[in-house]
């Protein structure tokens, strides 16, 4: 699993950073989060396949965290995608999109749902959980968390192979915690040559947000949250009035949530550094990255860069 980074600007885009959006990858499909203006070129940049989005998921309907919505599923369509693309997002997701759809003559040739959310569980499959809670904004606003399921434990072929397994689907049954029986008459269960089941990793996204006690549940025990820092302690009062978070505060939700690593994104176009802002958050949680478009981490226990 891995979080790629599409956009880390707030409000507008600059010359070296999109607006609002980020990936969550795993076993050959990938989860949006956010979609603002010139996500779709972001998504060329990765080497993400367009056809495996099946669910995105909106914050608030502030333009830089919606508006390039549209273009992508017109480009899905463009493509010829036949998959359903579930979208998940606040009350006015799906006025937005219809009106939109019929002032630009769209219309699409795959599935396309639209989900208006309240708080609590928005989606679960057979891998994964998603949860949202609303969050401290000028709008009505969501975070996210995406739970995945419980996975099975690492197979051990030389145990296996010891106890004289044939491999093939006898592999499988025992991996899906079924006891299988040899052509000797013994009985193999699964614990014989398969470890405990693994935890699933926990991802939380929160932004636009003031650090606020919705996000420390929904980080809680996360892998990863990817919480915005829109700017530093001294604009404090502006972060308060406006709905945001300096890089402190969301270095406090972290560390109050006991998550494993921080990710701040969402910087004012103010700071065309942004070491200030990680330096604020280093000083509360130690284990906190500064994102930057194109960013890919892995999620997991040692959550890091993956470059």
């Amino acid at each position: 699993m891995k979080w790629i980074v599409l956009g880390t600007s707030s409000g507008r885009p600059t010359a070296r950073r999109n607006v609002s959006a980020g990936v969550l990858a795993r076993d050959g499909e990938w989860l949006l989060f956010d979609c603002g203006e010139g996500t779709q070129y972001q998504l060329l940049r990765t080497d993400l396949r367009l056809s495996r989005m099946r669910y995105v998921f909106v914050t608030h309907m502030h333009g830089d965290h919606v508006l390039g919505l549209p273009g992508l599923l017109g480009t899905l369509n463009l493509a010829r995608h036949d998959r359903k693309v579930t979208v998940f997002g606040p009350p006015g997701i799906s006025r937005y999109l219809r009106d939109v759809f019929r002032a630009t003559y769209f219309r699409p040739t795959f599935p396309i749902d639209v989900t208006e959310i309240d708080a609590g569980m928005v989606l679960e499959t057979d891998q994964f959980t998603v949860e949202a809670r609303r969050l401290n904004h000028r709008v009505t606003a969501f975070g996210y968390a995406v739970h995945e399921k419980a996975r099975p434990g690492h197979f051990r072929i030389d145990d296996a192979m010891r106890l004289g397994v044939p491999a093939g689907p006898l592999y499988g049954q025992l991996q899906r915690g079924e006891p299988v029986t040899l052509a000797d008459g013994r009985t193999i269960v699964p614990s014989d040559v398969v470890d405990a089941d693994r935890p699933g990793l926990r991802v939380a996204y929160c932004t636009d947000t003031g650090p606020t006690d919705a996000a420390v549940e929904l980080a809680r025990g996360a892998d990863l949250l990817v919480h915005e820092a829109t700017y530093t302690i001294e604009m404090v009062e502006e972060a308060e009035a406006r709905g945001h978070s300096t890089a402190a505060g969301a270095a406090t939700v972290a560390r109050d949530a006991g998550v494993g690593q921080l990710l701040i994104t969402h910087f004012s176009p103010r700071y065309e550094d942004v070491t200030p802002l990680l330096a604020e958050a280093r000083a509360i949680f130690a284990n906190t990255i500064a994102a930057r478009d194109l960013l890919e981490v892995r999620v997991g226990p040692d959550s890091r860069p993956m470059d």
